[in-house]
């Protein structure tokens, strides 16, 4: 890193020499905590959804790496001169509310005065040692499962611009502010071998991390990714946030599409998502008992959208 010495520690099972979504300290034998932090500007109007939305955004890296979010630290950096405290305490009620939601005790945080705001937590975890997931797992063979559909972050931009409906404005809220701890809870119960969370990288994105450095190659069914249909539409009219076309630049090397994938759906692939959905690798025996489990958890609409390939080249193909 830069040529800085960075401490080690042979109880570090997931730290800084390989990035994840989380970092996995081994406590015994059969325990290990998840340390996690996340915070950004508000992606939505209301101050009690936005707060809703960070804290599940921030938990959601816990679930990803298999585990069981324990507690929280506040993170906040709020205009104090500009704005009305009142607003302070609507966004850190919604994360409150989150945090019960998913079981999670509060125990303390650090606020700043700052020009911009800024909301987000700081989140422990347990996982048994032997139970971590990590995304550099990937097994040839195995089914791609994704738990959330795509399209809010150009769906967010029409929001921005005026042309969404309030209705649709609302179900996108509702869904970034979804905990993934039911699709935690049901993949736990299966052979799967990887799992991240679908954030501000895009689908294609989180995937490329996960396909770097595995000897591995994805097929991805792009037809069966769930995706708001309206973000098509807005696509196709131009409403792309400027992430997408970074995720684009940083990954397209990486991405092979066919002919048949438009454009609009190539956007929302790489579209970056706010408090996204789990992608998960599971043995392909299993992929249809886990997409059953998880609908019966009301994890809807979840959907196998690709394979892993045999290597050694790491490249994601589009279909």
């Amino acid at each position: 890193m830069c040529g800085i010495h960075i401490p080690t520690d042979e109880n570090v099972l997931v730290g800084l020499e390989r990035a994840d979504d989380a970092g996995v300290y081994r406590v015994s034998a059969t325990l290990a905590l998840i340390q996690t932090v996340d915070f950004f500007t508000p992606v939505v109007d209301d101050p009690y959804w936005f707060g809703q939305i960070a804290a599940a955004n921030a938990l959601s890296d816990v679930y990803a790496m298999g585990g069981v979010p324990k507690t929280a630290m506040n993170l906040v950096a709020f205009p104090v001169k500009e704005m009305d405290l009142s607003i302070l305490r609507r966004i850190i009620q919604g994360g409150l509310d989150k945090m019960s939601e998913a079981g999670v005790v509060l125990v303390g945080g650090h606020s700043i005065e700052d020009k911009e705001l800024k909301y987000g937590l700081a989140v422990t975890g347990f996982v048994h040692p032997d139970r971590v997931l990590t995304k550099k797992n990937l097994v040839p063979g195995d089914r791609l499962v994704l738990t959330k559909p795509l399209g809010t972050g150009i769906i967010n931009t029409a929001v921005k611009a005026g042309m969404a409906p309030p209705e649709l404005a609302e179900k996108v809220m509702r869904l970034m502010a979804a905990l993934n701890r039911k699709a935690c809870e049901a993949m736990a119960r299966f052979d799967v071998h990887a799992c991240t969370d679908v954030t501000g990288f895009g689908l294609l994105g989180h995937l490329a991390e996960m396909v770097s450095g595995s000897g591995a190659g994805v097929r991805l069914f792009a037809k069966q990714v769930p995706v708001f249909p309206e973000a098509l539409g807005y696509a196709a009219m131009g409403l792309i946030p400027a992430g997408a076309h970074k995720n684009r630049e940083f990954r397209e090397a990486m991405v092979a599409f066919h002919d048949a994938v438009d454009r609009p759906l190539r956007d929302v692939l790489f579209d970056p998502q706010t408090s996204g959905g789990l992608l998960i690798s599971v043995g392909a025996a299993q992929a249809g008992e886990l997409l059953k489990a998880l609908g019966d958890a009301g994890v809807a609409p979840s959907a196998e959208i690709g394979e892993v390939l045999p290597g050694p080249e790491e490249k994601i193909r589009v279909e």
